[in-house]
């Protein structure tokens, strides 16, 4: 008779469960984000010291989210990992270059609008999702 070892969780629970973490993390940072944001505008306008408080709830949670991100990469298999990598430097890459372009535009009046860093936030998750999909598309 074969003794059983303890149970373990599978890897795709474990997956799931970094999953569903990171997910959580990602929405408090975002939340924070628009609070820190927009709360200035619409619910304190007259306190400079609530808004850096927020600022600084915002910057913990987004350390936070980094570390759940981290320990996600660290649940996947390696081939998931790769396409991870690889969309992560796409995205990186495509930042830079993108970034930089667009700030240059904007510094040599080039174009006259504000170049924002939303804009480039933009460009950087679209970027980053094309790059997830060649993978899959890749290696299925």
């Amino acid at each position: 008779m074969n003794q059983s070892e303890p149970t373990r969780p599978s890897l795709t629970k474990q997956r799931c469960s970094s999953t569903k973490r990171l997910a959580k993390w990602t929405l408090a940072w975002v939340v924070s984000l628009a609070i820190a944001t927009f709360g200035g505008l619409l619910l304190w306008t007259e306190s400079p010291a609530i808004t850096i408080s927020f600022i600084v709830v915002n910057f913990v949670v987004g350390i936070g989210m980094l570390l759940a991100n981290k320990h996600h990469l660290h649940s996947l298999d390696e081939l998931q990992q790769k396409i991870q990598l690889n969309a992560m430097a796409l995205c990186l890459g495509v930042g830079l270059i993108v970034g930089i372009s667009y700030s240059t535009l904007h510094s040599t009046g080039i174009i006259n609008h504000e170049a924002e860093i939303s804009h480039l936030v933009i460009i950087m998750s679209f970027t980053y999702m094309f790059g997830i999909f060649l993978g899959n598309r890749k290696y299925q």
